[in-house]
């Protein structure tokens, strides 16, 4: 069977890659956007996980063949193996998981134990799918880092991945953004005792190409997650939704459970409805009609300097200190609480610098290995995308920047 695709063009599935389509569990993807709220700033941005999926099984099969080019064997079942893990890598995602999970860690990872165990469980329609066709187990290994084989694992989730190789082209896409990057770079892939690595070298020599392609590859990284992924707007979108959840956990005890059969816009309609304090369904509700909180507040890791890692600790995530402080400058600014929302994400860490490559100075992560410093300077570069935000609605910004100068003890670097 064969499916087109917007971004790749024609992508071939092979029977069993159609009955797990075509199970629930995979189904639901289609009502899951790939960026979450991102639609909000860039209206193409409605392309979901299931679109995603489909690519990321694309690339890893384009992967599998530039390996084949350069003259290693792969055998048909591992081939096949590594297509199905990538393509029910992202099955176990919640509606804006990674705003619940990364950012605000309301609850696990999406990757952990026994949500995976519901979505491939032998219980679910997709696992007994896997199951009869002779391939849960080693989906299950591959998704839990435990591979047959070091590469297998790499294709699916490692630094320069099938997942990255996908929404790099998907997400700007969808975004309007015109990047891409050149096909050559799949060609640079080798297996060396069982591991991925990016070759570099020919007759001896680095090859100025692949190392250009290469960095081309994560710079499209860094512009993607710039302009798109840390938008003002998105993430006070985010940020919106991820209070209102909090508030529900902590009201009517929301547990992440509930979550696992919804959407997007079905998780938006339980939220409204829940019984709870007026604010959340404010809050839902200005998501819904893009009305959106606003920046009231900035603050940068070259303000903060070498405080800015105790900062993270102690008000990023699900953080007791980061809720009273919310409540203290909501308190300052005559403010109801849920109507300041501090975001402290994790400090920025450019994961695709540390591609594994062989140059002509042996074998290495490409941060390591690269002697021009370029790469060094784009992860320095990426490290200084971290931003504190402190969003309130639009009419209270004044007095919520006023609170926050005097509890922070720095002048806000937005005016």
């Amino acid at each position: 069977m064969q499916v087109r695709d917007p971004v790749h063009g024609d992508i071939y599935l092979t029977d069993v890659e159609v009955r797990v389509l075509d199970t629930r569990e995979m189904q639901r993807l289609r009502s899951i956007k790939q960026l979450g709220t991102a639609h909000l700033v860039f209206p193409g941005c409605v392309h979901t996980r299931f679109d995603h999926s489909l690519g990321a099984l694309h690339m890893a099969h384009r992967l599998m063949e530039s390996l084949r080019l350069n003259g290693f064997t792969i055998a048909p079942e591992d081939a096949q193996l590594v297509r199905l893990a990538t393509l029910v890598h992202d099955v176990t995602h919640i509606p804006y998981g990674h705003t619940f999970e990364d950012e605000r860690q309301i609850f696990p990872r999406h990757d952990a134990g026994p949500r995976l165990e519901h979505f491939l469980g032998i219980q679910s329609e997709l696992g007994r799918v896997l199951a009869a066709s002779g391939y849960l187990d080693g989906v299950k290994a591959i998704l839990t880092g435990r591979p047959p084989a070091p590469w297998m694992g790499q294709i699916v989730s490692s630094t320069i991945d099938a997942d990255l190789l996908d929404y790099l082209r998907r997400d700007s896409f969808f975004a309007g953004l015109r990047m891409n990057y050149d096909d050559r770079v799949l060609s640079y892939f080798i297996k060396e005792d069982g591991r991925l690595l990016i070759n570099m070298v020919k007759h001896g020599l680095d090859r100025p190409d692949a190392r250009t392609e290469i960095i081309h590859l994560l710079r499209m990284r860094y512009v993607l997650t710039e302009r798109l992924y840390l938008h003002h707007a998105k993430i006070a979108a985010g940020a919106m939704i991820s209070k209102a959840v909090e508030l529900h956990t902590r009201h009517t005890g929301l547990r992440e459970e509930a979550l696992y059969g919804l959407g997007d816009q079905t998780f938006l309609d339980l939220l409204a409805r829940l019984p709870g304090p007026g604010i959340i369904q404010q809050l839902v509700e200005g998501v819904i009609e893009r009305r959106l909180y606003k920046r009231a507040y900035v603050l940068s890791g070259d303000t903060l300097g070498p405080e800015r890692d105790a900062f993270i600790a102690r008000y990023g995530g699900q953080s007791a200190a980061r809720e009273e402080l919310e409540e203290q400058i909501a308190k300052k600014a005559r403010l109801k609480p849920g109507q300041v929302i501090v975001y402290c994400p994790k400090a920025s860490y450019f994961k695709e610098v540390q591609v594994p490559v062989r140059s002509r100075h042996g074998v290495g992560p490409l941060l390591e290995l690269d002697r021009s410093g370029e790469v060094a300077a784009m992860a320095r570069q990426y490290e200084g995308l971290w931003r504190t935000y402190v969003f309130c609605p639009a009419d209270k910004v004044d007095a919520v920047q006023r609170a926050c100068e005097k509890v922070f003890g720095y002048e806000s670097e937005y005016r």
